[in-house]
């Protein structure tokens, strides 16, 4: 038999020791006892036992086993590489604990070197020195199919042609074929070792997890280890009826396949009853010896479950089968982490950059295989800044996948997301549905019954349900699920009157139009769904963006202006001013700062539809002459727009007050000015007279036809520009400011995975 090239220097230094720990099990056949801690960044580790050899054969004494790993391609192993692990050989030999050194590495060893190194570690102290370099692995991978089952990852090292027969390579690659690329950055997880020992045992297994935790990979790789292990003919079906179609019980060994049983991204009915159909079936066939792989995600198999008829097949019911693939360990997380972004397609330079953050997004909680797999394609990271802050948004959010699994919802889950929605992501428990709520759902397309026995079955996954001391509610597991899922009511007509419901008003407003106003990416709210609207506005003084009762009034009355200037129709504001009369007057009651005030805004907007009443303009240009001639405020001499709101006449009044009542009192508020800076300054002189500045600045502007009072706005700029010249400024000492610090765990040990990635 040719030695198959698996290229082991791919796998990386923890995969690497994991191969070695398994060589030991399966070909050597020892009792390994614990892997001792090492010094040297955790690249190599002892193992101890009482060895025997295959033969047989006892040899008394103790044993450790080295692994040494490089990256880099034909590299050689000499002497000078161990030269560090001396001292500890010489240290385990005097206390009795190294009587035979195993040294296992992926790099070429010569007949020469393995001599120097023997004679080398015996000098030590070692009893007996046995090199196993690349050639040696590599011959028990290609000869061994245990081994290889146990080490999955290296089919996709491997040359898949060498390692199977023709028929079953065709097999392997055919159902491979979608997963290619990703192959080689399979990770032994828990659960693959417990499905793998369930269809060993039992024949069947059954993953559950959530979307891309990583259930197709697993079936994959068991898959692929069937058509290895047993030659079993493996193949992948979708519907239970083919699955009788393909079972022959005097043929030959078959494991079958079956991706998303119960439903691929929601809930069908119609395939349990299927499954229902031929379970005793199915019981037969796992009788006889056919392996059984059957995958789905979560939240549609605890839907599933209220149908199947478990008491005709109790695999269904054995936890041991039933997997959640999502359970995955914080070193399964870093180990996929690494796979991926080892093997994937980003530049050098990216991963030295991250590789800083890499053991924090491993152990962040919202951490799935996903998050790896985007992380390793530029695609997804392209605009992504690595930071702390910014690469825990990536990996909690994950937002367009979530996205598209939402959409692919039944219709009875997406009623029970609605109603979670609806009530601002707390829906009170038990439910009770008012007349609006089941319009909705029905509009939806399911009922009462059906919406709720979908709220139970996505516990856990997309929902939860919380339990106080005083009430209960249903919430959605992560905020993430409601902002994806009103992303996905947005895009849907009829579920508008959903998403104005549901959203927050501050999102709301910021969201949509009423009527088409062509602004970018803005969500259009057709007419038929303005009373809704109206009626949410009422509550614009009660968001839960702001804790204090005053933030709430001040800040949601400005979102309101802000709303209703810059994203309403003249249809809309007519009907909202019709029952609202009373906000009507206060756009006549700005305060300062008029470039930014929602109010102009507002009366620029109204007054441009026809809508503002003559009183209330009238009421507004006394306020904003009185700003003016007291030199608080001069923006009407700024905005065109501003000033189309009020006649020539009323603009010459303005300008006429501010001649007689400002320009004669600039020279007193500038001196008044730089003496309140000389007792209470604490910013720069440029920084406290900065709005006496602007001031000058606009007023020069508006009168720069008018020699004599452009002369008096110049001269007071000028003394302005001397004092601040002539002032000696010496800034306080300021604290330190407090960086922001994303929500992740720190990892418990120094030790990183991570450590040779860039390498």
């Amino acid at each position: 038999m040719n030695i198959i090239d698996f290229q082991l220097h791919k796998l990386g230094w923890s995969s690497f020791q994991s191969l070695c720990h398994s060589i030991c099990k399966e070909v050597f056949k020892q009792p390994i006892e614990r892997y001792l801690d090492s010094k040297d960044g955790g690249r190599d580790g002892a193992f101890t036992g009482i060895w025997k050899e295959p033969s047989g054969k006892e040899i008394r004494g103790r044993y450790v086993i080295q692994s040494k790993f490089t990256s880099k391609v034909n590299e050689k192993l000499t002497v000078a590489d161990l030269k560090d692990e001396y001292e500890k050989v010489k240290r385990l030999a005097k206390d009795g604990r190294c009587d035979f050194y195993l040294i296992m590495t992926n790099a070429e060893i010569s007949g020469i070197a393995a001599e120097d190194i023997e004679d080398y570690f015996k000098a030590a102290g070692a009893k007996e020195v046995i090199c196993h370099g690349s050639n040696w692995i590599n011959e028990q991978l290609t000869e061994n199919k245990r081994l290889r089952m146990l080490v999955p990852r290296v089919y996709g090292l491997g040359d898949l042609s060498e390692i199977f027969d023709e028929r079953a390579f065709k097999q392997a690659e055919s159902l491979l074929a979608s997963m290619k690329d990703d192959l080689a950055k399979v990770v032994l997880t828990d659960a693959y070792y417990r499905a793998a020992d369930a269809i060993d045992q039992e024949g069947f297994v059954l993953l559950i997890g959530e979307p891309a935790a990583g259930k197709t990979t697993i079936a994959s790789m068991l898959a692929v280890g069937a058509i290895d292990q047993w030659k079993a003919h493996t193949i992948k079906v979708a519907k239970p009826d083919l699955l009788l179609k393909h079972w022959n019980p005097d043929g030959e060994a078959r494991l079958f396949w079956i991706d998303d049983a119960f439903g691929a991204m929601q809930y069908e009915s119609g395939l349990v009853q299927s499954w229902n159909s031929i379970l005793s079936e199915v019981k037969a066939m796992v009788k006889s010896g056919v392996k059984i792989v059957m995958t789905s995600r979560d939240y549609i198999y605890d839907r599933a479950r209220n149908d199947l008829k478990e008491s005709a097949f109790p695999l269904f019911k054995e936890s041991r089968v039933v997997i959640d693939v999502h359970n995955l360990s914080l070193k399964e997380k870093q180990q996929i982490l690494y796979n991926h972004l080892k093997l994937g397609k980003q530049q050098p330079e990216f991963i030295t950059e991250i590789k800083p953050h890499l053991d924090l997004i491993a152990n962040h909680e919202r951490f799935i295989p996903e998050t790896a797999r985007r992380l390793s394609d530029p695609a997804f990271t392209k605009d992504l800044i690595l930071h702390p802050i910014t690469i825990e948004n990536f990996v909690i959010g994950q937002e367009q996948f979530l996205i598209d699994t939402l959409v692919g919802l039944d219709v009875d889950s997406k009623a029970a997301l609605a109603l979670v929605y609806m009530s601002n992501g707390r829906l009170a428990s038990p439910i009770s549905l008012n007349e609006s709520e089941k319009e909705i759902i029905e509009r939806i397309g399911s009922n009462t019954a059906q919406c709720l026995i979908a709220l139970q079955s996505m516990a856990g996954s997309f929902v939860q349900h919380i339990t106080s001391e005083d009430d209960a509610d249903w919430q959605f597991k992560h905020p993430t699920v409601g902002d994806a899922f009103a992303k996905v009511i947005a895009k849907t007509p009829e579920l508008l009157g959903v998403y104005v419901q549901g959203s927050s008003l501050s999102k709301m407003m910021s969201q949509v139009t009423m009527g088409d106003l062509k602004v970018e990416k803005a969500l259009i709210i057709p007419k038929v769904v303005y009373p809704i609207v109206l009626e949410r506005l009422k509550m614009y003084e009660t968001d839960d963006s702001y804790k204090e009762d005053w933030t709430r009034k001040y800040y949601g009355k400005r979102n309101l202006f802000n709303f209703l200037a810059r994203r309403c129709s003249k249809e809309f504001l007519k009907q909202f001013f019709t029952v609202r009369r009373d906000l009507l007057n206060e756009v006549s009651m700005p305060g300062l700062y008029l470039s930014i005030s929602p109010h102009i805004a507002l009366a620029i907007r109204l007054h441009s539809f026809g809508l503002l009443p003559e009183e209330i303009r009238l009421e507004l240009l006394q306020r904003v002459m009185k700003y003016a001639v007291a030199g608080e405020d001069v923006y009407i001499f700024e905005n065109k727009q501003f000033q189309g709101m009020f006649t020539d006449d009323e603009l010459s009044e303005i300008k006429n007050r501010v001649e007689l009542g400002l320009l004669p009192k600039l020279e007193l508020m500038r001196e008044r000015l730089q003496e309140e800076f000389n007792e209470n300054g604490d910013d720069t002189p440029d920084e406290y007279t900065d709005k006496f500045s602007s001031l000058l600045s606009t007023l020069k502007d508006e009168f720069e036809r008018e020699p004599a009072f452009l002369q008096i706005i110049k001269n007071q700029d000028t003394e302005l520009e001397n004092w601040r010249n002539n002032q000696e400024y010496y800034p306080a000492s300021t604290p330190g400011r407090f960086s922001a610090k994303p929500s992740f765990a720190k990892p418990g040990s120094d030790r990183s995975i991570f450590d040779d990635i860039n390498e």
